[in-house]
């Protein structure tokens, strides 16, 4: 039992699993806002242009609730169309969202890449001068010693 636990202790503390965690927060708490963001500022817009009050409450009866008396018999049958648009607008913010931001990070990981091509070419044109330079030194000395040997 003690092994079973401290396997799941080392799976649960790995760092990725962490960052999952931290990034499932993140997320939740991001959507959240984007919820906020389409229910208080997007849908009010769109009801405005539609005539509705609210997005979310656009909706067909299909079917009429069967009442007897003032007591509902049978509920009606409601095609809520608004709160889809809604969830799709909610979906578009947030994929739009995380595309700009990993659009972000490759660009950025593209330029440390290139950057880091660059140094290593330059390292390397220094290394090929720093070499060529000794081997002339070389050549030097032994024409010096062949010149000073007649």
């Amino acid at each position: 039992m003690k092994k079973f636990f401290s396997d799941f202790k080392e799976f649960a503390m790995k760092g990725n699993i962490l960052d999952m965690a931290v990034g499932v927060i993140i997320g939740g708490a991001f959507g959240k806002i984007v919820t906020s963001f389409v229910n208080d500022i997007i849908s009010p817009l769109i009801g405005l242009l539609t005539g509705a009050v609210s997005l979310d409450k656009l909706s067909v009866t299909l079917k009429e609730a069967v009442m007897e008396g003032e007591e509902v018999v049978k509920e009606a049958l409601v095609l809520n169309y608004g709160a889809f648009i809604q969830s799709i607008i909610d979906f578009l913010i947030i994929a739009l969202s995380i595309f700009i931001v990993l659009r972000l990070i490759m660009n950025a990981q593209k330029k440390l890449e290139a950057l880091k091509k660059k140094e290593e070419e330059e390292a390397e044109e220094e290394e090929e001068e720093t070499e060529l330079s000794v081997l002339k030194e070389i050549k030097d000395m032994l024409s010096k010693d062949s010149d000073n040997a007649e």
